[in-house]
């Protein structure tokens, strides 16, 4: 019976690593690829590794392209997450506190009616909503980006599941004995104890918004305005790969591991975020789990 139980032990710490090396292996390759130059990522091992000088070089190349093209990019990926995050924020903080804590006609439909927007692809409401912004002449701003983000049911229902679980009600109801209004008993005492909730949303909005590519490809077609996931793409077909014995074709071409760089540095803010909101997350998606 032990050799059994230890065998089954043995056969799921070897399916965890298969499936860990399955996902590590190509951010290794990518990391080690920033360091070769292009002729070295076909001639040498995938996993050895080139030089700094050749990281360096790669670097400087990839923040001259165009003209400083990916700094903007960077830039607009940033106004665009940031801003719907903090629009999200606003619009799901109370939301998901009215569909707990209040009673109204319509509620349930509501509260439906967000579960069935949560779990449709994104991809579906894309011309949706570019025949609305372009009704009111939004498309190719900011802006044709920055309000569908907003739109965030999955951090409706979160703060729908920890308010509706979380929060005492006799705490409000004794706020409400003490003279709040229910503005008051949001902004005083339900908003300040649903800080973890809040930041979780924020990361989930923040992570959704920063790597969406295909709403930005869609609504803008300014180059300048692009966020880096679509500005990746356009790397992608400026590469001397896909641009093979075409040197005089008037545009400059992207080098391998200049791309592989980009990449990196496109989910280096993701990962940023996560290293340091690690302990936030953690009480964010263990609030309501249990109750004292």
């Amino acid at each position: 019976m032990k050799l059994s139980r230890y065998s089954w032990k043995l056969v799921g710490l070897l399916v965890l690593l298969g499936f860990t090396a399955f996902f590590f292996v190509p951010v290794v390759w990518v990391l080690l690829a920033t360091t070769k130059t292009d002729h070295q990522l076909t001639s040498s091992g995938p996993f050895a590794f080139g030089s700094f000088h050749s990281f360096t070089a790669a670097w400087h190349a990839l923040f001259g392209f165009d003209a400083g093209a990916m700094t903007s990019w960077l830039e607009n990926s940033a106004i665009y997450s940031f801003g719907g995050v903090v629009l999200a924020i606003l619009a799901a903080v109370p939301a998901g506190y009215g569909l707990a804590l209040t009673q109204f006609i319509g509620r349930k439909t509501l509260l439906a009616v967000t579960l069935v927007t949560m779990i449709m692809p994104a991809t579906a409401l894309v011309l949706p909503l570019f025949l609305e912004m372009n009704s009111v002449r939004l498309t190719d701003t900011p802006w044709s980006v920055i309000l569908p983000f907003s739109f965030f049911p999955f951090g409706v229902y979160l703060c729908y599941i920890f308010f509706s679980s979380t929060i005492p009600k006799d705490l409000l109801a004794a706020a409400r004995v003490d003279g709040c209004d229910e503005w008051g008993v949001f902004r005083h005492v339900a908003l300040p104890l649903a800080r973890p909730v809040v930041a979780l949303v924020a990361f989930f909005a923040f992570v959704a918004d920063w790597n969406n590519y295909y709403l930005p490809f869609v609504m803008l077609s300014d180059n300048s305005k692009l966020p880096v996931q679509v500005g990746l793409e356009y790397l992608i077909s400026s590469t001397a790969a896909f641009n093979p014995g075409n040197p005089g074709a008037g545009t400059e071409l992207v080098k391998r591991p200049e791309l592989a760089l980009a990449v990196l540095v496109a989910i280096a803010p993701v990962a940023i975020v996560f290293l340091f909101a690690q302990r936030t997350l953690v009480k964010g998606m263990l609030a309501g789990a249990t109750k004292e």
